[in-house]
């Protein structure tokens, strides 16, 4: 059987890198709640969609709103924009006198899933003035607040490899198709979030993935911390379930970070971040038939 799909589960630390509406003069986080009445904070798929495409330089695929709603313009192919081959589209246009209307649509080739805390907000607040501005000019100072929280945060990563790059009668080439996901990689790799004047490293610290016969994202949700360390009992028991995970799994882990490191090393045989991007890109080779 073919592996042709590829997941990676991957875990960083950021302060505060997604906010929602707010309330008054707060400023509040993205979070949900879970049974225990606990609170998490997220930083959306839609958000972490936005900074990888923007680094990857891939944000010029054309758009329009005749249809009455924003979306990627008709003349949009995956050939030329790698973003809708990646992430999809759905192209809609009106009955008229040479055309039959309706939508023309292609779901996303690679997924993302939300990055949740870790560890749950504790309600922490930061209180803000710009009494610095207004005493210039000896003016009153406005009052805000910002909820604010310090975590690691768990995404997951899927990528349908059968996919990419073919779009009906289109399709690129092998080395393209290569050349893309692996760009995708090394951007995920460095990844960055700008916000509210900082610039939040999401280059991940803990990695665990590779190339499967099934699409399944194994690893989502099975990341869970606890005093610092994580939980290396339930990775290993996904790993050991299964010849074609066991087989194909790699894992890495940035040195100090946690504090079952050499746990991680012994148990599941963790290397360093770099060692996964590097073997993932060797498996993306494999698939297409691209040289190094």
């Amino acid at each position: 059987m073919i592996r042709n799909g590829l997941t990676l589960t991957m875990v960083f630390l950021a302060e505060s890198a997604n906010y929602g509406e707010g309330v008054g003069n707060i400023t509040t986080l993205k979070k949900l709640s879970r049974g225990t009445y606990e609170q998490y904070s997220y930083i959306s798929r839609q958000a972490l969609r936005y900074n990888i495409i923007q680094q990857l330089g891939w944000d010029t695929t054309p758009v329009d709103g005749k249809s009455g709603v924003v979306q990627f313009a008709p003349t949009a192919n995956i050939k030329d924009y790698p973003e809708i081959d990646f992430f999809g589209y759905m192209k809609t246009s009106a009955k008229g006198e040479d055309k039959k209307g309706g939508a023309d649509t292609r779901s996303a080739v690679v997924r993302l899933s939300n990055a949740v805390s870790l560890e749950p907000y504790q309600s922490d607040l930061e209180f803000l003035t710009n009494i610095g501005l207004a005493k210039r000019q000896d003016l009153d100072n406005a009052i805000a607040q910002s909820e604010i929280q310090k975590s690691f945060y768990s995404y997951t990563i899927t990528i349908d490899l059968d996919r990419i790059g073919v779009d009906g009668d289109l399709e690129i080439s092998a080395e393209e198709k290569a050349d893309r996901v692996k760009k995708f990689l090394d951007t995920i790799q460095y990844l960055y979030r700008d916000i509210k004047g900082r610039r939040e490293n999401l280059s991940p610290v803990f990695a665990i993935g590779g190339r499967y016969i099934r699409k399944n994202p194994f690893f989502e949700n099975r990341v869970s911390l606890e005093n610092g360390a994580i939980n290396t009992k339930m990775l290993e028991e996904i790993i050991e379930s299964d010849e074609d995970i066991k087989n194909n799994t790699c894992v890495g882990v940035v040195t100090g970070i946690f504090q079952n490191d050499a746990e991680l090393k012994d148990t599941l045989h963790a290397k360093t971040v770099a060692d996964v991007f590097k073997q993932l890109k060797k498996e993306v080779d494999e698939y297409y038939g691209a040289s190094n």
